[in-house]
Formats: C-alpha cells, structure tokens, sequence
C-alpha cells in the first residue's frame, strides 16, 4: 500500500522535470530569435554564424513544440525507469538554464567599453593585431581606411613614418590610458572573430590641440587628421595629429571584425 504514493510521486516529480525541460528548450530558441529580430545577436557572435544560431533556435523551438506535444497527449502515468547519474538533483541543469534564459530575455547584453579594453591590454595591441595578413587591403584610400584598417595596415608593415602626413578618418571610441598625457586619448574598436569571448581591442592613439577632459572615456567619436609618429610609452607609434573631433551616436554596430 505505501509503494502507490511513492510511485504517484515519483511520477509527478517526471512530468514536472519534463515540463521544466521544454520550458528551458524553448525559452533558449525564443532568447536566440529576439536577439537577432531586435538587431542584439551581433553583440554576441560574428555576422558569419548568425545562420547557425538561427538554425539552432528554430530547432529548439521545434524540439520544444514536439515535446509539449508529447506531453499532453500522454493518457497514463509515466515512471522514468532509468536512474540518472548526476551531482544535482534531477531537473537542477534544466532549472539553470531557463534561469540564465529568464535573465537574457530581461538583460540587454552591453557592448564592451574602455574598462573591458584597458583589462585586455589595448595600447600593446597598436600594430599587432590578431588579423591575418590577407585581411590586409593595400589599394584602400588612406582616408577610406577604419581604424581598425589602419591598425592591420600596420601590422603588415610596422614603419610609423612610412604613414606621417596621411589623411585619416576614423570612429571609434574614447580611452584615457594612465600612460598617455593628457593632450592624448587613445581610440579603440573590438573586434570580433567569433563571439563576443574572443573579442579585443585595437586602436590608435590620437593628439589633441586641447586637454582629454572634454571627451570622456566611452564617447565615440569620428576623428579627422593627418597621421605622425609620436614617441609614447617610449615606443615610436604611429598617432593620429587630430584636426576635426565630432561627438557621434554609438553605431548600431559598434564592433569590427
């Protein structure tokens, strides 16, 4: 007589492990799809692989209907028969997941700005960027350029001074590295080569007619100049003499690849 309660338990416990599961299946395939619909995915991953996770949410949305479906055609009680090895309790992975799924549908992912940079290592980084030497565009118009064009052009061949009295204009957005006076500021980018977990920064340094005070860390801007060769951080680097700096809204995609 007390194995019927126990088995009744028992099975209650599986159908709510069931259900927590196509909750947390189907509140990741909701979580990928509003990322892209509302333009938030390419602050995750590179445009290259917004099909792969396209495809992956339609199919866990799809898993998802199947297995509610499955659910509440079942007539009869089910008892798993099938003791699963774990160190949580059945249902704790699934629970984990639609909490993190919960708090991505709730949370804007944020876009990484000079702290994240100046922890990464953002002005060692000037010249020597990760990109392939293909990546490199030689015929590019030196005012056509990005900066993080400017920053692989100088990865292929290092020579500040093979650049002074180019022009130049870039975007980007603003860091005061500790190192540099207070008549520079350093411009930065991210870029992506997979996902937002592979994301670094590049830049160029930038000399002003005036004081960095005015342009907080953070502010994008678009900067225009000629470049020069500035000794900084007793290194010769390549520095953008700035002669136009024009406060801009963040872009709708703030990041390179």
């Amino acid at each position: 007589m007390t194995s019927i309660p126990k088995t009744k338990s028992k099975t209650r416990h599986y159908k709510l492990q069931s259900w927590l599961d196509v909750l947390a299946i189907t509140a990741w395939g909701i979580l990928i799809l509003k990322y892209w619909l509302t333009n938030k995915l390419n602050l995750l991953i590179h445009p290259d692989y917004f099909w792969l996770a396209i495809a992956g949410a339609i199919g866990l949305l799809i898993v998802g209907g199947f297995k509610t479906l499955q659910l509440l055609q079942q007539r009869r009680e089910v008892t798993p028969s099938v003791q699963h090895l774990s160190f949580f309790p059945p249902g704790w992975g699934s629970a984990i997941l639609l909490t993190a799924a919960i708090l991505g549908l709730t949370i804007t992912p944020q876009v990484f700005a000079s702290q994240t940079a100046l922890a990464r290592g953002v002005t060692d980084l000037v010249g020597a960027t990760r990109a392939q030497p293909q990546a490199f565009r030689a015929s590019i118009r030196p005012e056509e350029r990005t900066l993080v064009d400017w920053v692989r052009t100088l990865n292929v061949y290092p020579e500040p001074d093979a650049y002074s009295g180019q022009k130049v204009k870039v975007q980007g957005f603003v860091i005061h590295p500790p190192d540099l006076g207070k008549e520079y500021l350093f411009l930065a980018r991210f870029v992506i080569t997979c996902c937002a977990a592979d994301a670094y920064p590049a830049g160029l340094p930038v000399k002003l007619k005036e004081t960095r005070d005015q342009y907080p860390p953070d502010t994008w801007l678009e900067i225009e100049g000629q470049m020069m060769t500035e000794n900084l951080a007793n290194k010769r680097q390549l520095t953008i003499d700035a002669t136009s700096l024009k406060k801009i809204p963040q872009p709708k995609n703030p990041y390179s690849y």
